[in-house]
């Protein structure tokens, strides 16, 4: 039937059970379940391996475009049908897209379970996509590209993608261009959907209180259900869709001229692909560099100089690709500096390496982190869905905290050196010509 995990997050206070059970049944669609008796909840997942990087340039922004359509209904149930039947049990479904996976999700009492797999296994399978509702949808998206360009806080770290990965799909936004938004017809958006929504190509999740035996045959039997609605042909198979690796080099700068009030500054290289082996110790440097309060960078630039409300620095780890960022928000007249600063400090991490005491305070971090991460269904539902898709398998708790706990000063001074010393990337939004950003580069 499949592999159950049991394991603590490391002994003392901090301990945390888990059981993980995994089943793959009909078509290769998996399920993946962990038993939480203490919680009255149940969250259920459906991770589709499919995201905006596989999209054709033509129909960019389809997985997102999907990921509103399945909301509108589908033949048995309306759009408000849903809403009506979410809420009047207390519960709440919503959905996301990312480069690489699209998800949808639910959260409900344990007693709705049932409620909540025919909601998903109707919207995943058999969606209407229904014409009068794609225009009407299409707007909404237009709006939500237009609020997206409207904070600059966030549209910089597409603007950073764009200058990583020039060329290639991870280098464009998540939500699509407003051309290929205007342009998709609902032929293109049910065949994408025909080609990526199948078995093979889809984990489901669920995280709370249930019995990992009835989540497996209740995934079967509407399955099985869809099967004669759809046909058995159209959604049986298929897999992770093909990827190739960018094979184009950064940019060194980009700079996107704009009046805004605040310059929104990311200093970026490349880093480490999903599974890399050391991409624990890249996290574990992530958090003495950037990721929090007593991080080099925050207290640099925040609390000894005042530079900055928002500074940190971030991982993304991709299929044969990655990259590290820092960023930072600062007054135009303080960005040079703020550069300079950024710049000097990953010169020092990149050479030095951190201390002992930073490497001791980052795992004791990591391991609270988690632990809090963890506490609810939903996040644990997810943690299976991630790790299912990213590495095939979900490690346990008490793995991934071995694997933190032996990072040494010298993995870090390592990995420093490669990541943190190789080649970077300048991107600045804001009030700047680009001849004068390439100043700050020389200096």
């Amino acid at each position: 039937m499949g592999d159950a995990q049991t394991g603590p997050l490391g002994p003392g206070p901090g301990h945390m059970s888990e059981h993980v059970e995994t089943t793959v049944v009909d078509g290769g669609l998996t399920v993946v379940t962990e038993h939480m008796p203490d919680v009255l909840s149940v969250s259920l997942g459906f991770w589709v391996g499919t995201g905006s990087v596989d999209e054709p340039e033509q129909i960019a922004g389809a997985s997102h475009f999907l990921e509103h359509l399945l909301f509108k209904g589908t033949e048995l149930r309306s759009a408000r049908d849903i809403a009506e039947q979410v809420d009047a049990v207390g519960g709440d479904l919503n959905a996301f897209t990312t480069k690489e996976h699209t998800a949808f999700y639910v959260r409900l009492l344990a007693d709705s379970a049932a409620l909540g797999l025919d909601i998903l296994s109707e919207i995943i399978w058999s969606p209407a996509l229904r014409e009068d509702e794609l225009e009407a949808e299409r707007q909404v998206i237009l709006e939500e590209i237009l609020m997206h360009g409207d904070e600059p806080a966030e549209e910089v770290h597409d603007v950073f993608n764009s200058a990583m990965y020039p060329g290639h799909p991870l280098g464009r936004d998540v939500l699509g261009l407003e051309e290929t938004v205007r342009a998709a017809r609902r032929a293109d958006i049910a065949e994408f959907h025909r080609l990526h929504y199948r078995t093979g190509n889809v984990v489901v999740t669920a995280a709370g209180r249930v019995s990992h035996q009835e989540i497996v045959e209740g995934v079967a039997a509407r399955l099985d259900r869809a099967f004669g609605e759809v046909g058995r042909d159209l959604l049986l198979g298929g897999g992770p869709p093909g990827r190739h690796v960018p094979d184009s080099p950064p940019m060194s700068r980009l700079v996107v001229n704009r009046p805004t009030e605040q310059a929104h500054i990311v200093v970026g290289m490349q880093g480490f692909r999903r599974d890399h082996p050391d991409r624990q110790v890249l996290n574990v440097l992530d958090h003495i560099l950037g990721g929090g309060m007593s991080s080099r960078l925050f207290q640099e630039i925040r609390e000894k100089r005042g530079l900055a409300y928002s500074v940190y620095s971030y991982r993304s780890g991709y299929e044969g690709t990655g990259d590290f960022a820092v960023y930072a928000g600062t007054a135009p007249s303080r960005a040079r500096e703020v550069v300079r600063i950024v710049t000097e400090e990953l010169d020092r991490m990149a050479a030095q390496g951190p201390t002992g005491a930073e490497l001791e305070a980052a795992k004791t971090h990591i391991r609270g982190a988690t632990a809090l991460g963890l506490e609810d269904s939903g996040a644990r539902m997810s943690r299976l869905g991630r790790a299912r898709l990213a590495h095939g398998r979900v490690p346990s708790l008490a793995e991934l905290e071995a694997q933190v706990q032996a990072v040494t000063v010298e993995d870090l001074s390592r990995v420093a050196g490669e990541v943190l010393g190789g080649t970077r990337s300048l991107v600045v939004l804001g009030p700047f010509e680009d001849d004068a950003v390439a100043e700050w580069q020389r200096q």
